[in-house]
């Protein structure tokens, strides 16, 4: 077994994990309605390829990606598209999104779908079908994993399987390693594949010893040399990235730095166990493992298909009646949803039922007294009470320069905090502070470019104009001169001169005038001439000179 190393601080609160892991998954009943986000992962939302009243098939593409940050959204089930509109999403702002809704036919009818043999596919294909098919990360951050499979820039050593799941109540990866754990290794191999890595450590915290057994059984059976698995010890949050590397592996991610950069990438098991299923059967991303768990009566995972409405899971764990709203995540860092009404999205990893009883009112918030216990349990190493003045002070500057971005939010510093401080509330504030005042500085920036690029433009016109009039005026003096000139010519110098001389006199002074208006005009296109452009000319002259001497033999003979 691979020796643990220590990430600083961490918490341990009551785990609550019993109480869902007594039964199996079970798959979750057909909704009566499906309402699918088209903006579930990281990076830029989907576009619908559907229309309104548009029959669709289980797997069939509703959202295709746009730009190379993106994902693709299918129909979780066969049915028709009753609506495309902004409905509320799972999300801290509680804003709506656009999201297609379906309501389901009960046949339950897929599209053609087939898998690939992986080791005899190019990675390129691999990464194309992963995206197609939807896989993003599941632990949370729901990063494309088509993306994130991809080590051009870096040489990845070790793979890191996170199968922590640190924080209270949740449980679907649990149950998850227990039953399917064959298929999250061979997901495992497909993603070890295509990051060339040497090594994958499957981390577990301690407190679950049946997954850690079955996981550690599976790596025998499938002869799975190059992965091993980590019992961890149990501290909230040590399924953080960066935390479970540290304690994997040693390696110390520094704030601004990716894991990538230090050789270590990182997916959550339920992303392996889906990209197997993607890449292996073909099958789309379209149901996830959900933990439901709080003030129900019997409290479960189950396998629940994307887009399935929150009260309708909830109630086939039997909501009770108490039960005033429903948390999306763990209680530490979950996401208190707007309404029962919005669906499971592929960030779903739990829903808690919460009651006045369960999650009571928090108190109200005391003057900070400088404990330092928030400093002392950050994993991100800040100084979490100096983050809290400023933001409240909207010093956003400082915030920033105390590394307020490398907060990730776990809530360790309000737990522990005895002034009841909601403090990631304000890290939050101040980070979509920030995030609005770069937007509108670089949105400022852009105009600032457009407008001297306008300002550039028409200068440019103006100088362009005054070169045309000019060139125009030029060309007028040179006609007027040619115009005098042939007017000299048609009238006698000296009415006594022999007319042959005075004609010739005409002549060459005409001649003269031309070759003098001719030597003033300089070409505009024989300037910085290039070497091959000199060698062409001088080829084109020698050329002509020997057409003038096979035209005038005589005066060639007259020459020599």
């Amino acid at each position: 077994m691979k020796a643990n190393f220590k990430f600083h601080g961490g918490v341990h609160p009551p785990t609550h994990k019993a109480e869902s892991t007594r039964t199996p998954i079970a798959q979750a009943a057909l909704p009566s309605k499906l309402v699918i986000p088209l903006h579930q992962h990281v990076g830029v939302r989907s576009k619908a390829t559907v229309q309104v009243g548009e029959r669709v098939l289980k797997g069939q593409v509703i959202g295709r990606p746009e730009g190379r940050l993106s994902s693709t959204v299918h129909a979780s089930t066969s049915g028709t598209v009753s609506a495309i509109d902004m409905q509320l999403v799972a999300h801290h702002s509680g804003l709506p999104d656009l999201c297609v809704t379906i309501i389901p036919d009960g046949k339950d009818e897929w599209i053609a779908h087939g898998g690939v043999d992986f080791q005899q596919t190019s990675h390129t294909e691999l990464r194309h079908l992963l995206r197609q098919a939807g896989v993003v990360g599941l632990g949370g951050a729901v990063f494309p994993s088509d993306v994130k499979a991809y080590s051009n820039k870096h040489k990845i050593k070790t793979m890191v399987l996170n199968g922590a799941e640190c924080e209270p109540y949740i449980t679907c990866d649990d149950m998850l390693m227990r039953e399917r754990a064959a298929d999250i290794l061979r997901g495992a191999e497909v993603l070890r594949e295509l990051l060339h890595a040497e090594e994958v450590l499957i981390g577990i915290e301690d407190n679950k010893p049946e997954a850690i057994a079955v996981m550690s059984q599976a790596v025998i059976d499938g002869q799975h040399g190059h992965m091993q698995v980590v019992s961890v010890p149990t501290v909230y949050p040590s399924g953080g990235a960066k935390q479970l590397i540290r304690i994997l592996t040693g390696i110390e991610v520094a704030a601004g730095v990716r894991s990538t950069e230090m050789g270590v990438q990182c997916f959550n098991v339920a992303t392996a166990y889906s990209a197997w299923r993607a890449i292996a059967h073909g099958e789309p991303l379209l149901s996830r493992i959900v933990t439901v768990a709080g003030n129900v009566d019997k409290a479960q995972n189950f396998e629940v298909l994307l887009g399935t409405p929150v009260g309708e899971l909830v109630a086939q764990a039997g909501s009770r009646p108490d039960t005033d709203k429903h948390i999306m995540g763990g209680p530490m860092m979950g996401v208190q949803l707007p309404s029962a009404a919005a669906g499971v999205s592929k960030a779903t990893n739990c829903i808690i039922a919460s009651s006045p009883a369960l999650f009571p009112p928090p108190k109200p918030a005391l003057p900070c007294i400088r404990c330092t216990r928030c400093a002392e349990v950050c994993p991100a190493e800040l100084q979490p009470q100096d983050l809290y003045w400023f933001s409240k002070a909207n010093n956003f500057d400082k915030a920033e320069a105390f590394h307020l971005f490398d907060c990730i939010e776990c809530g360790a510093c309000a737990y522990v905090c005895p002034s009841n401080i909601p403090l990631v509330n304000f890290y939050r504030y101040a980070k979509s502070e920030i995030t609005a005042r770069d937007e509108e500085s670089q949105a400022a920036e852009l105009a600032r470019e457009r407008h001297e690029y306008r300002q550039y433009r028409i200068e440019r016109e103006k100088q362009e104009k005054a070169e045309k009039l000019a060139q125009k005026e030029k060309a007028a003096a040179a006609a007027k001169a040619a115009a005098e000139a042939i007017q000299t010519v048609a009238q006698p110098l000296d009415p006594n001169a022999d007319p042959d001389d005075t004609m010739q006199l005409r002549i060459d002074t005409a001649l003269a005038r031309a070759k003098e208006q001719a030597a003033s005009v300089q070409p505009q296109n024989t300037t910085a001439l290039t070497a091959q452009q000199q060698a062409e000319i001088a080829e084109i002259d020698a050329r002509r000179a020997k057409i003038q001497a096979a035209a005038h033999p005589d005066a060639e003979l007259k020459s020599e």
